[in-house]
């Protein structure tokens, strides 16, 4: 981390406080010095902040309490938090997740992202970069509340693939697809752009939300479990295309 705090200091398990744009953050973290230093950035940009320092705790806040985001450590005592990630999306709570971990393995992070995370931080991150995702994150949620512009009011269909915006939903021949929150931005961004060739730097800042050099990796892994999933219902080919060299684009019919 390139900011900390002194040690020592007990976290705070305070009922949830109001601010102005009431977006509420679960922070489910068991290092003290972290959760200080993410709860004091994060109400630094008006969020409400609630904490939790076990996986147990934060399963069970993440299931009755509203949350816009969920900022998750890997490392947890009682539940970790690949396990805490696998039962919410289990029960179909599809909070956004922001993952962090200070595993090298990319297997674990692949592991996280598979399981339903949104993004993900390898610890040690600069506070800056972890500011500019939780905006991105929540810039892509709020694109898709019932207040959203009449744009997403929309329905895409291409052959036997039915893409609904509004209830964001995916069937190919009337069988659901399941996808993860970002999976289902990404499929719709490339339905929106057929033919249109994007690179993984694109892919970033325009599904994402952001550009940073060294996550190109992160659409990678993406698309490789969209078009897992799609096949595993339609058994055709895929309808996003490797444009070598360059990127990927979904197919023209």
């Amino acid at each position: 981390m390139t900011q900390s705090l002194q040690s020592g200091q007990a976290v705070d398990q305070e009922q949830p406080r109001q601010t102005a744009d009431g977006r509420r953050i679960l922070v489910v973290e068991d290092d003290q010095d972290i959760c200080r230093l993410l709860e004091l950035h994060l109400r630094d940009n008006a969020y409400q902040v609630d904490v939790v320092t076990n996986g147990v705790d934060g399963l069970n806040r993440a299931s009755n309490h509203a949350y816009q985001l969920i900022v998750l450590d890997l490392m947890l005592p009682g539940l970790d938090g690949l396990e805490l990630c696998r039962k919410l999306r289990s029960q179909s709570i599809m909070i956004p997740i922001l993952m962090l971990t200070a595993r090298s393995s990319e297997l674990d992070r692949v592991l996280g992202l598979e399981l339903g995370a949104d993004d993900y931080l390898t610890k040690p991150f600069s506070i800056f970069e972890l500011q500019a995702r939780v905006k991105a994150i929540l810039r892509r949620s709020e694109l898709v509340t019932p207040s959203a512009t009449n744009a997403l009011d929309e329905r895409i269909e291409i052959q036997s693939l039915v893409i609904d915006a509004t209830r964001r939903s995916v069937t190919i021949d009337a069988q659901a697809v399941e996808l993860t929150a970002r999976e289902f931005d990404l499929l719709l961004h490339f339905a929106r752009h057929p033919g249109r060739v994007f690179s993984r730097g694109q892919l970033l800042d325009q599904v994402w939300g952001y550009s940073h050099t060294g996550y190109e990796h992160t659409v990678n892994s993406h698309i490789n479990r969209l078009r897992k999933k799609i096949e595993e219902v339609s058994g055709q080919a895929q309808y996003i295309e490797t444009v070598w060299g360059v990127g990927y684009r979904f197919r023209e019919v």
